[in-house]
């Protein structure tokens, strides 16, 4: 049966579990965000990390509102099916919302691919989002050696769980990127050709190396530093010569 009808069109939809997600931002349409699919990106407002480097901070808060309501994005979704491939969840850090589970399941419903961007600080929220079929390819970031992940972070026991998402992935054969973002005389850029060894020897066979930007972010390093290209360039070569079905090398 119709929904009754208003002046302005159909009565809006009752609010249901995925209205509850705090959403800081939407992006129509991107190239970027899920290779080789046309995509809404959802930015979801909240972290529990702080990584200095992250170009995203003001979606750390997780005491935030959100700027956006679900129900914009199950308007845009109906607008532009047959015209977008997915939706793809970022942050912030999506997982962190029990309602994530509920809007991806909407999108599926709807007809769409599910992306899903994580730094995989809950693995077990992974576990349970990829085995109930809900996701279809993730973007997991692994952002440094286990013990050099509380530096990168500002948190306690990060890499056990960074690292046991990797894990969780691989075992549920999902589609895979595993990507690493490198900022200049840092951590993260004496450890990317290791990570990336490790991560390749894990069983993982998409990767990506990462520059970092330096908009929106602490501002507390130099992303024009002497001779990062070209240690980035490096970086990259050795990386790739691993072996991957596919390697990207993404400059700042």
């Amino acid at each position: 049966m119709p929904c009754a009808s208003t002046p302005d069109g159909p009565s809006p939809r009752p609010a249901g579990p995925a209205d509850s997600l705090v959403i800081a931002g939407l992006v129509p349409m991107s190239t970027v965000d899920w290779p080789d699919r046309l995509v809404a990106t959802v930015f979801c407002q909240g972290c529990p990390w702080n990584c200095f480097y992250c170009h995203n901070r003001d979606l750390i808060d997780t005491r935030a509102p959100g700027t956006v309501a679900w129900q914009e994005v199950r308007d845009l979704l109906s607008r532009r099916r047959g015209l977008l491939d997915g939706v793809v969840f970022t942050g912030g850090e999506a997982l962190r919302q029990d309602a994530l589970a509920d809007a991806a399941r909407e999108v599926r419903g709807m007809g769409f691919g599910v992306g899903l961007h994580t730094a995989g600080m809950y693995p077990r929220r992974l576990r349970d989002l990829v085995g109930d079929g809900l996701v279809d390819w993730v973007g997991l970031d692994v952002k440094a050696l286990p013990g050099h992940y509380e530096q990168v972070v500002g948190r306690p026991n990060a890499a056990r769980k960074a690292w046991d998402s990797l894990e969780v992935l691989l075992a549920s054969g999902a589609d895979l990127e595993v990507r690493t973002t490198v900022v200049p005389g840092d951590v993260t850029a004496d450890d990317a050709v290791e990570v990336a060894r490790r991560v390749h020897g894990a069983g993982a066979r998409v990767y990506a190396l990462q520059q970092a930007r330096g908009e929106g972010t602490s501002g507390a390093f130099d992303v024009v530093a002497s001779g990062w290209d070209a240690q980035c360039e490096r970086m990259a070569e050795a990386i790739e010569a691993l072996g991957w079905e596919r390697f990207t090398y993404r400059p700042a």
